[in-house]
């Protein structure tokens, strides 16, 4: 029989669970999460671990949009899930029964963005997840890279839009006034498509609010799709600077990829080109010119696929070592 691996990968706003076997990934299930404490959450994740186990399965890996110390399986800190200080790779194995191995979401993601594949093998990647949050993610010679406490890489939090005039400015709650998660995730794009449907009555947005629609970012997304010129103007705002963010990344590390993915990649080129565009007009002439910025190849299963893919590498590694 085939070793199998499950893949989690928890969001603010759902979980996802897919099984890995002989390198194909199945069925992806989700669960939008009701979650209000860390409680809640492990159960909803371990019943939908539940839902896909079998004899066959010999590990489970999870991504979670959090500060993780990586060797501990702890999680530190979390902005968008109700996990903190706590040590759910260890909470998680006694209850499912299997080894578990924690590491941040777009970490993960990034493992299954540059997995070999048929195409050429990319030894040095950037990965932004752009949903509720924005997270990164980064793979170097073909490992991640998780850094010195393992935590790294939270590229949502560079500060791409601070007022340094004065100096620093006063600090305030995370996500901090600037960063990039502020300035071009999912919960930004709700705000700024609510913005635009009362200004602009006339708009698919404007009209879907007459009608008694909370408009938010999905919204937006749809009605670029079709057409709108309002709502592509709102695309191409968040995707500009989202592309501050990877110039920055690109000045940085001058990696062979840099691929976005999270549930607001769904906007594909209307996200993706004023992106590129922004990014090219920031990195540094000379840099980056091997650089492919792209959007995440596995879409939606990004997360699940980086799961499960760490997963097995890492049972693999820890029976190698013994």
């Amino acid at each position: 029989m085939s070793d199998c691996y499950i893949g989690v990968d928890v969001g603010g706003t759902k979980v996802a669970v897919a099984v890995l076997a002989d390198g194909e990934l199945g069925r992806r299930s989700m669960k939008a999460t009701e979650a209000a404490d860390a409680d809640s959450l492990i159960d909803e994740i371990c019943a939908l671990v539940d839902s896909v186990i079998s004899p066959e399965v010999r590990a489970v890996g999870v991504g979670v949009p959090s500060v993780v110390d990586f060797e501990a399986g702890r999680i530190r800190t979390s902005v968008n899930v109700s996990l903190a200080d706590l040590p759910l790779r260890d909470v998680l194995a006694e209850r499912i029964g299997l080894p578990v191995f924690i590491d941040n979401d777009a970490t993960v993601a990034a493992l299954a963005e540059a997995a070999p594949t048929g195409e050429v093998e990319v030894d040095n990647l950037v990965m932004f997840t752009v949903g509720t949050g924005v997270g990164g993610g980064i793979v170097i010679g073909g490992r991640a890279y998780r850094g010195a406490s393992g935590a790294a890489a939270e590229l949502g939090h560079t500060i791409v839009a601070a007022d340094l005039e004065g100096g620093a400015p006063e600090a305030g709650a995370f996500p901090q006034r600037g960063s990039l998660e502020s300035m071009a995730a999912g919960r930004a794009l709700d705000h700024l498509a609510a913005a635009a449907a009362e200004r602009d009555p006339e708009s698919a947005l404007g009209r879907l609010r007459a009608g008694g629609t909370e408009v938010d970012g999905h919204h937006a997304v749809e009605a670029a799709k079709d057409g709108d010129e309002v709502a592509i103007g709102l695309l191409g705002m968040l995707g500009e600077r989202l592309g501050i963010g990877i110039a920055n990344m690109i000045n940085a590390l001058d990696p062979d990829v840099v691929a976005i993915g999270g549930g607001v990649s769904t906007a594909g080129d209307l996200l993706l080109e004023p992106a590129r565009r922004a990014a090219s007009a920031y990195v540094l002439p000379g840099v980056g010119t091997k650089t492919e910025i792209r959007l995440s190849r596995h879409g939606p299963t990004a997360g699940v696929l980086g799961a499960a893919i760490l997963a097995k590498q890492e049972l693999t590694r820890r029976e190698e070592g013994r």
